[in-house]
């Protein structure tokens, strides 16, 4: 009887630590699907703590978390006495927040419940014999460096999503990185024009691994595009004031303007000498280009400067006319509204919402007429020189010639991206 009861010992010693081994905790993620109650799951026990059974539960549009507390059977538990804790507004939680609802072996009730408020943070409410406590800590993510390569035959997402795969980056992530890639690049490149069959991509990017192992997109490190035949490089530098994108020689990529003052864009007609007007059906000079758009897209002003007017202008329906240095002056023309604030005379900055797209005056539909003067004549707002842009402080140069020979070196070395 002693061996059998060796034996048995030994079975249960090397159970323990396989378990141990094995312990993971699953924290909800906000990439978790959304399930109306999940089935238990038992965890087991880890070295200084009970073993938990735990449910994840999703708050469903109009619902309250009273409701959520409520379907889970959890009473005294008043998430506004914790605002200075956790930063949580019951009256603002949004549908989809994923909580994991535990409760240890011996208990009837939960103990425990675990929300993912951010990708940066966890909080954790507590049951004791006193009551509820609330405690919150950040999430480590740890960075790792990814390169991408391919070639762009359409369109710059349509490009990452197809050859970016889902165990570099999500669907989601795809999508944030082609928005963040194409911001790098706002004042050098129009992306729905631009691109050309066989133009090419090279991204440095970093890719955050959170403790349990969820990855998602961090930020954009460099960059090559060769676009219709230009090559063009980003490296980002980040010094103690700001973090910024600049060209290998030390220039800022950003310029007085954008080339385009709409995200989410779509262009419907190009510069043009002329075009046969769909409302007037006469052949007129077309001074401008169209942006088409959803009714409400926010309209951005190009660069810092002066409004001018901001009114109904005939044809142009709402409109608004800004100036800026050096005799340029840029129209936004067909706007459904303008912003709070604009008015003649009031100063904006450059990115700024200054109206919002529309189809009043003269327009089909909605989008926005953009035009491009200097000096009162119009030209292609893509095409329009716009100079250099402000160089790398002389103090910080070495750093950042350090900085852009380690990142060039990874850009362009011929190595596999990361499957």
């Amino acid at each position: 009887m002693r061996w059998l009861r060796l034996v048995l010992a030994i079975l249960i010693l090397a159970g323990a630590a396989a378990a141990a081994r094995s312990h993971h905790w699953p924290w909800p993620r906000l990439s978790d699907k959304r399930p109306a109650l999940a089935a238990a799951s038992v965890l087991p026990a880890g070295p200084t703590e009970a073993a938990f059974i735990e449910t994840l539960d999703t708050l469903h549009r109009g619902e309250t978390f009273g409701a959520l507390l409520n379907r889970n059977r959890i009473t005294g538990l008043d998430i506004s006495q914790f605002d200075e804790t956790t930063a949580l507004d019951p009256k603002r939680l949004r549908p989809g927040l994923v909580f994991a609802i535990g409760r240890s072996r011996v208990d009837t009730d939960p103990s425990r419940i675990q929300v993912q408020v951010s990708p940066e943070r966890l909080v954790t409410f507590t049951r004791s014999d006193t009551g509820w406590e609330a405690g919150s800590h950040e999430i480590p993510w740890r960075a790792e460096t990814i390169r991408l390569e391919g070639q762009i035959d359409n369109s710059l997402y349509e490009a990452l999503d197809a050859q970016v795969s889902d165990a570099q980056f999500d669907a989601g992530d795809r999508v944030r990185l082609a928005w963040d890639l194409a911001d790098v690049f706002a004042w050098q490149v129009d992306f729905t024009r631009d691109i050309q069959p066989g133009d090419h991509y090279v991204v440095l990017c970093e890719r955050l691994v959170s403790p349990d192992g969820e990855t998602r997109f961090g930020r954009i490190i460099a960059s090559d595009l060769t676009i219709s035949g230009k090559r063009l490089t980003a490296v980002r530098f980040d010094s103690a004031s700001a973090s910024a994108f600049f060209d290998p020689d030390g220039n800022s990529l950003r310029r007085a303007f954008l080339r385009a003052p709409v995200e989410f864009r779509r262009i419907s007609s190009n510069f043009a000498r002329a075009r046969f007007h769909p409302i007037l059906g006469r052949w007129r000079r077309h001074e401008g280009t169209d942006y088409s758009a959803a009714p409400g897209t926010p309209v951005m002003a190009a660069g810092d400067g002066v409004v001018l007017r901001a009114g109904y202008s005939g044809g142009y329906g709402n409109l608004i006319e800004l100036r800026h240095r050096n005799g340029i002056t840029t129209r936004y023309g067909h706007l459904r509204g303008f912003a709070r604030g604009i008015h003649a005379g009031a100063r904006v900055t450059q990115g700024e919402v200054i109206g919002f797209v529309g189809s009043t005056g003269l327009a089909t539909g909605p989008h926005l007429h953009y035009e491009f003067r200097v000096n009162g004549v119009a030209q292609d707002s893509r095409r329009a020189n716009l100079g250099t842009g402000a160089a790398v402080a002389a103090a910080l140069r070495p750093a950042f010639e350090r900085e852009r020979d380690r990142v060039l070196g990874l850009l362009r070395a011929e190595m596999v991206a990361v499957r």
